[in-house]
């Protein structure tokens, strides 16, 4: 049996989390996008703790992490934020 944190989201949970990632810039909206149209069937309960913390940033911090201006520090420096900016950040 996978780890609590390792379980896919659910339906609801998806949804819940789309609505919560909803931003004001319109480049940060197009980080998140591509991010859900790559991740969003695999995304796990792990990744989406991950996706709320960097969901509490004001708009600019968040693009800055996104465009590697500034690296996650402090309390934001935690796996599963690096994580999420990882899979963010990728550009296939």
């Amino acid at each position: 049996m996978p780890a609590t944190d390792d379980r896919l989201l659910t339906p609801a949970a998806l949804s819940k989390l789309r609505w919560r990632c909803r931003r004001g810039l319109l480049e940060n909206d197009l980080f998140i996008e591509r991010f859900f149209a790559r991740h969003e069937q695999s995304l796990n309960e792990r990744q989406a703790a991950g996706l709320e913390t960097l969901m509490d940033l004001a708009d600019n911090d968040l693009l800055d992490l996104l465009l590697a201006r500034t690296q996650a520090e402090g309390e934001l420096d935690t796996p599963p934020v690096r994580e999420v900016l990882t899979m963010m950040q990728f550009r296939a």
